[in-house]
């Protein structure tokens, strides 16, 4: 590709800072660097049409993390090191509702409720042990008594008859939120450019050298927000992890509201109006899922369809809208990587599959130690 005069002063030249990813990590960064600096030159290249990574193909989930999830993080982490996770995704969603408002979020405040299939009874005991402890290391942050029992009112089948819900979680349309972000970071004169890849940069005396699939330029900084995309450059602590999903026709008289979860939190539903959105079983199948390849599988989608027919929605005639899957960035350890990596160059990624509620604070960070 051929970049005329115009075209390089325009977008290309005197660049301050160019941000890899147009997702909520990405955009996030863009809008902090704009406010902290309106005079900066400040660049959003992404590789698709629309963001290639989950900030638009996930659940829409603003939540924290299910009792089981905390009680699996315990297993590798220090409760000093659980409780600022879960403290960071409820800043997290905090910043993302005070930056947009939770009427462009489409924000609805139902809950979080983790179900208990009848095979799992000896986890669900486990949790339920350990609801006092867990209650008490979340106090800081929720108040006394977050998690407790509500019974199965939504007919539910073949799972433990009471859920352990939390009911500071909720939902959004991530659609909207992208939208929305977009719409914030453009107004302040950030450029947003797409189907621009980049293959590789190089640091310079004066900055870094960018070289994407057709054309490369210049920028003092490279701040890379690619998150599961991100694992050849650190591969050793970033892997992709793929999370299938679909969602059902419009269901009559669909009394589900809220969101669930199901063992440690590999799946989750929710309601999006009156239909069920579905996703996660890459516990199935860690290795064939930890792909950057969009697509399905049917040993995944065989699976999430006997959840939603046998235990989500027992007895009803129910039929798939459409399926899509996301790529997450994931890695031995929960908390976000978010560093210089080489001079002038940053990077703000590994959100654990929990990037709704981290993503606004791992773009404000990653701004803040790029500056």
């Amino acid at each position: 590709m051929e970049l005329s005069y115009w075209e390089h002063k325009s977008w290309f030249s005197d660049v301050d800072y160019t941000v890899v990813g147009s997702g909520i990590v990405g955009l996030t960064c863009a809008l902090h660097l704009k406010q902290n600096f309106p005079e900066a030159k400040v660049l959003v290249i992404e590789k698709g049409i629309l963001p290639q990574g989950a900030s638009t193909k996930n659940a829409g989930f603003a939540c924290f993390g299910s009792i089981s999830e905390i009680l699996d993080d315990l297993q590798n982490h220090s409760e000093d090191e659980v409780l600022s996770l879960v403290e960071k995704r409820y800043r997290g969603i905090l910043l993302l509702r005070e930056q947009l408002g939770d009427k462009a979020l489409g924000y609805q405040k139902g809950g979080g409720h983790e179900l208990f299939l009848n095979k799992d009874k000896e986890l669900y005991d486990h949790c339920l042990e350990a609801l006092v402890a867990i209650n008490k290391l979340v106090s800081p942050i929720f108040g006394p008594n977050t998690f407790h029992k509500l019974p199965n009112s939504c007919g539910f089948d073949k799972i433990i008859d009471h859920y352990i819900t939390n009911p500071n979680e909720g939902q959004i349309d991530t659609g909207s939120m992208i939208v929305s972000l977009l719409k914030k970071v453009q107004a302040l004169g950030v450029l947003v450019l797409n189907g621009v890849c980049v293959k590789e940069y190089e640091n310079v005396s004066d900055g870094v050298r960018v070289c994407t699939q057709e054309f490369e330029f210049k920028s003092t900084k490279l701040l890379i927000a690619t998150n599961g995309f991100t694992s050849k450059i650190l591969s050793d602590l970033v892997k992709p992890a793929r999370a299938q999903v679909l969602i059902t026709e419009p269901i009559t008289d669909l009394h589900i509201r809220g969101t669930f979860h199901l063992e440690k939190g590999y799946y989750y539903f929710r309601n999006v109006g009156n239909q069920i959105l579905l996703g996660g079983g890459r516990n199935l199948d860690f290795k064939a899922e930890e792909t950057m390849e969009f697509g399905q599988t049917s040993l995944v989608q065989d699976h999430l369809e006997y959840l939603l027919k046998e235990v989500i929605l027992p007895g009803k005639e129910v039929k798939i809208a459409s399926r899509w899957s996301g790529i997450m960035g994931v890695g031995p350890l929960k908390k976000p990587i978010i560093k210089e990596i080489t001079d002038g160059v940053y990077c703000g990624v590994r959100l654990g599959g929990m990037g709704i509620a981290i993503g606004s604070i791992v773009g404000k960070e990653l701004a803040e130690i790029a500056q």
